[in-house]
């Protein structure tokens, strides 16, 4: 049997999902990067299968998704944020963290659709005092958003989960396994989902892990009240909502249907 070669993001809160797969090893091999980066491997045939923006299941190859997993939030997600000294109506610049092209997008609609601005995007290292001193605002996402004390610093946090989900009343899934048709077995598929589970069952004990003693409440608290991983109904209406929107805008051409592994 072909062993599956996986591409994971290297953020918190990604772990759970390959909870215990570095020793599934006549099933997988595994790699982390960021999620731009894992998309890439994917578009090039690098990897069979990769944690992807969900954006860029819309720049691929007919692929298909692995039922019932994604990275997911309703209402606030914590790791994904837009950090300003400036009000948001009168934001012009912006200072983008490529990482994750499903995050320039959300933001790309909600400024739109929400925030009634059009600024411009300046795509740029994920270095808070740099961006914000070249630029109005910054995105970041993933662990520097997470972690950044914009308290201390006194820079506002608009989430972009909690702002669009006010705006939908729907999930927002950020990422999910995506591969070629042929890279996943039924038992690969059972793997993912059975990591899944294990590691949403050991979340606390990975945040520990992964953040360290002085970080480990703010994680574990992050882990179970932002992140959700189970990709269900409505969690896929909230990936069409996003979709259609994106063709409206002019982010992406066309919408497809997500397909799935069975």
């Amino acid at each position: 049997m072909r062993v599956a070669r996986l591409g994971a993001v290297n953020y918190l809160n990604a772990r759970p999902l390959v909870y215990g797969l570095e020793l599934r090893t006549e099933l997988f091999s595994l790699r982390f990067d960021v999620p731009s980066k894992c998309a890439a491997l994917l578009h090039e045939g690098s990897i069979d299968v990769g944690m992807i923006p969900s954006i860029e299941y819309l720049r691929g190859h007919d692929y298909r998704i692995a039922p019932g997993i994604g990275i997911i939030s309703e209402g606030p997600v914590a790791s994904v944020a837009l950090f300003t000294t400036t009000p948001v109506d009168r934001i012009r610049t912006i200072a983008t963290d490529m990482s994750s092209r499903t995050s320039y997008a959300l933001l790309r609609i909600l400024c739109l659709e929400r925030f009634g601005i059009d600024p411009e995007f300046q795509p740029m290292l994920p270095e808070p005092e740099l961006m914000l001193r070249r630029c109005d605002a910054a995105l970041l996402i993933g662990d520097p958003a997470l972690f950044l004390e914009h308290e201390r610093l006194g820079i506002d946090k608009v989430d972009l989960g909690d702002h669009w989900t006010s705006m939908t009343a729907l999930p927002f899934v950020w990422a999910f396994w995506a591969g070629r048709p042929d890279a996943l077995t039924r038992g690969g598929v059972s793997a993912l989902v059975a990591a899944r589970d294990a590691g949403v069952a050991a979340s606390d004990s990975i945040a520990a892990t992964y953040c360290g003693p002085e970080r480990a409440a703010h994680c574990q608290a992050y882990l179970r009240e932002n992140i959700r991983y189970t990709l269900g109904e409505r969690e896929e209406a909230g990936l069409l909502r996003y979709y259609d929107l994106a063709e409206s805008h002019g982010i992406v051409e066309d919408v497809l249907p997500p397909v799935f592994y069975r």
